[in-house]
């Protein structure tokens, strides 16, 4: 029997804090996750390594700031078309 959301966004909220109620260095806990979302914004604008790093991190900075945009967009007309219906 499928789980309904609701009941598996608790399971994950449940799960999320208990590991976190043990963790004593959150930051060195998640630097590896940065570390790989660094990497995959750096590829994604400059799949060839041919751009000076300096380059490179403005563009992958302005490639992730895009992507926080679409989202916080698609959220937006979520918001509104469930307001609506």
């Amino acid at each position: 029997m499928p789980i309904d959301p609701q009941t598996a966004r608790l399971r994950a909220q449940v799960a999320a804090h208990a590991r976190w109620a043990k963790e004593t260095d959150r930051t060195a806990a998640t630097a590896a996750a940065r570390e790989a979302a660094e990497r995959r914004w750096d590829r994604q604008v400059d799949p060839d390594g041919k751009l000076d790093p300096a380059e490179r991190a403005k563009r992958a900075e302005s490639a992730l700031k895009a992507e926080m945009a679409r989202l916080n967009l698609r959220r937006r007309m979520a918001r509104r078309k469930a307001e609506g219906a």
